[in-house]
């Protein structure tokens, strides 16, 4: 009688207690499932940035969350081609590489002495026009992509060499991914190189 007694206590205490640690378990696998970013695994992946080439789920604050992914990607490869240009003029400048003939006020300057030169010369004013014309174009033809022209981001059809010319899916993706790659380490290389030519105010390699 006791043993039954007890049977039916643990039975009874177990259809209260079973559910809960099952829907832990859940929980857990559910948690567990989720998939991880690749750059920072302890951060959930972003959904929005998957088949874009260069992923490696890298958005700590969640810009693909609430800003359009082609306009996000336009403005990476800007900024990349950007400064990979920037970079190789700032440290040509250092270098010794000059436009002749070259004005008398522009001898003796470097690319960070540079500046200040310029906008007293007024040329600072010439690139702001002319660099304030091509953003507007810019702007048009990413609102018209914005808007479902068909336009892949960053691409305006400029390849003069071919590079892209008779390559297949496969080898126009992985071109693709080398210019982000490179774009991405100029926009950091960048940075670094203009602190470096302020701080040592020396010349190139600025040590």
């Amino acid at each position: 009688m006791k043993l039954a007694l007890l049977t039916c206590l643990f039975s009874s205490v177990s259809a209260f207690t079973a559910p809960a640690a099952q829907s832990g378990v859940r929980s857990s696998v559910s948690l567990n499932a989720a998939e991880k970013s690749i750059a920072l695994p302890f951060l959930p992946y972003p959904e929005n940035l998957k088949g874009y080439v260069g992923d490696v789920g890298f958005d700590p604050l969640r810009f693909s969350d609430f800003a359009p992914m082609d306009y996000l990607r336009e403005s990476e490869l800007k900024h990349g081609r950007i400064c990979m240009l920037a970079w190789l003029g700032f440290v040509a400048v250092d270098c010794g590489a000059r436009i002749y003939p070259l004005p008398e006020a522009y001898a003796g300057l470097t690319s960070v002495t540079a500046h200040d030169a310029l906008v007293t010369n007024g040329a600072m004013g010439q690139l702001l026009l002319w660099f304030g014309i091509l953003e507007v174009i810019g702007w048009l033809a990413i609102a018209q992509m914005l808007q479902g022209s068909g336009r892949e981001a960053g691409d305006y059809g400029f390849d003069p060499l071919g590079l892209l010319t008779g390559k297949s899916e496969e080898e126009v993706r992985e071109m693709k991914l080398r210019e982000i790659k490179n774009g991405r380490l100029a926009m950091l290389a960048f940075s670094g190189c203009v602190t470096q030519a302020v701080l040592t105010g020396g010349p190139f390699p600025y040590v």
